[in-house]
């Protein structure tokens, strides 16, 4: 399957994504890697992306788009691929189609990660890593004697810089107000497959296969 994960920071797309390729043998298309590989590589894009990421500026949706495109080209999207990172915005999605429809390629579905904001805030400022193990926590789902075993063998249990309530706040706001726009342009092409985020992982990725019909 062909699909573009949706949600807020924090709703878990990530996890499901990586669980997903696994277990059906999709290949993640990130444009955050795309970008690092193609500059790294010297590629025609990647050059370009390159100058613009060096002065400190924004790839342009163009570039990324042409980086996109050299990578659905490759033979093994073709078992089915997860569009991370791209589109954000109502134009990004336009602009995609064009771009899809010329590598012979087309989007199955667009799946919605749909999670309360009162939940997010919590997985988001709870996150904490464990100074010894490296292990990811959380001060609100994690077990108590989860927590314990960190600080007890001497560990700290320690937060990243931006997950503040602040910060957290701002990254809502930006998707409230340009990605969130994205729901209902994909409902009225039929691909927008609504997923109840909320809950253990395995529970959600259960409801995520049976939305997408996978098996």
């Amino acid at each position: 399957m062909r699909i573009v994960f949706l949600g807020a920071p924090g709703a878990g797309k990530g996890t499901q994504a990586q669980r997903l390729m696994a277990e059906h043998h999709m290949v993640q298309v990130s444009t955050g890697d795309l970008l690092r590989d193609a500059a790294k590589h010297g590629t025609p894009a990647g050059l370009k992306a390159k100058a613009v990421m060096d002065a400190g500026g924004l790839v342009s949706d163009d570039i990324v788009l042409e980086l996109i495109r050299d990578r659905l080209s490759a033979p093994d999207t073709r078992k089915g691929f997860i569009l991370d990172g791209f589109p954000r915005n109502v134009a990004q999605a336009a602009a995609l189609e064009p771009v899809l429809a010329a590598v012979g390629q087309k989007l199955d579905a667009v799946i919605l990660l749909d999670v309360d904001l009162d939940s997010l805030m919590k997985r988001l400022t709870g996150r904490r890593t464990c100074s010894l193990t490296g292990k990811l926590l959380n001060i609100h789902y994690s077990s108590q004697a989860e927590l314990d075993a960190c600080t007890k063998a001497g560990g700290t249990l320690i937060q990243r810089a931006d997950d503040n309530e602040e910060t957290i706040g701002k990254r809502l706001k930006v998707y409230r107000e340009l990605t969130e726009a994205l729901v209902p342009y994909y409902t009225k092409a039929g691909l927008l497959r609504k997923v109840d985020g909320e809950g253990a992982m395995d529970a959600v990725y259960g409801r995520l296969v049976k939305a997408l019909d996978v098996g």
